[in-house]
């Protein structure tokens, strides 16, 4: 996953292109998945954030295994050294992946100011037992637009199901949830505490639940091209839509596969 696909654009366009996309929502229409329960409760407010910190003797007797967090949670008690911004950095300071730098480097150095600016909003998922960080995702919400000149007729019935037309410019406007980031922890082997699939279905109940408030029906993500991350996502039920060449001043250029799945 990339930064980048935060802050990018993404237009739809070419024949190929567009017939990719509407594929992988055809595919994915077709292709739901099994959803599994994951042990994990969302904490909510200030009175839930500080029992997190305080009292994670309770947590067992709940059952749960771990405990997801929307950092504004901690960011909006300021500068309080034990459930604010403070406790939130030193946090994620113990966060390591060295399987993807850009998923480390990301948490570390932008997710709090990327939820400041209402840029995206990331959640930390923490051992119930000791307080360790597990994993965290990264969610945002971005337009896909798809532009119609150059594709058929069955095509751009297709698109309509899911999109709005702009007659004047030939092009379609769905709103798109994005999985941003996503990674585990390996600091200290906490990575074996929690499954990808978990993380995967966190996210899902978050995206469902703005679904649910203000609509949409296209959640996607950007993947290293590397078989064994693309085989994870299509075991998840994603499809493959499009790529990407990566342009960055910090890091060589290289290929992301761009990968959809329906709410």
């Amino acid at each position: 996953m990339a930064t980048s696909s935060i802050t990018k654009n993404f237009v739809i366009s070419g024949k190929e292109q567009v017939e990719m996309f509407v594929n992988a929502i055809e595919e994915s229409a077709k292709n739901r998945p099994i959803r599994k329960p994951v042990a994990v409760k969302f904490i909510k407010g200030e009175e839930e954030l500080r029992e997190l910190m305080r009292f994670r003797e309770m947590k067992e007797k709940e059952k749960m295994s771990a405990d997801a967090v929307n950092i504004r949670e901690y960011l909006a008690l300021g500068n309080d050294p034990e459930a604010g911004e403070p406790a939130l950095v030193k946090l994620l300071s113990g966060f390591s992946c060295p399987k993807n730098h850009d998923v480390e480097r990301f948490l570390k150095n932008s997710a709090i100011e990327f939820t400041k600016k209402n840029q995206s909003v990331t959640y930390v998922v923490i051992s119930v037992k000791d307080g360790g960080l597990l994993g965290y995702f990264t969610l945002a919400l971005k337009p896909l637009t798809v532009r119609g000149k150059t594709v058929s007729n069955t095509t751009k019935k297709k698109l309509l199901r899911i999109s709005e037309l702009d007659k004047d410019s030939d092009t379609y406007t769905m709103a798109a949830y994005l999985i941003a980031q996503l990674g585990k922890n390996y600091a200290n082997e906490r990575n074996k505490e929690i499954t990808g699939e978990d993380l995967i279905e966190l996210a899902w109940m978050v995206i469902e639940e703005g679904q649910y408030m203000y609509g949409g029906m296209v959640t996607f993500l950007e993947a290293e091209n590397e078989e064994k991350v693309l085989s994870f996502y299509r075991n998840n039920r994603f499809s493959q839509f499009d790529t990407r060449q990566t342009a960055s001043s910090t890091e060589e250029p290289h290929e992301l596969v761009q990968l959809l799945r329906l709410l």
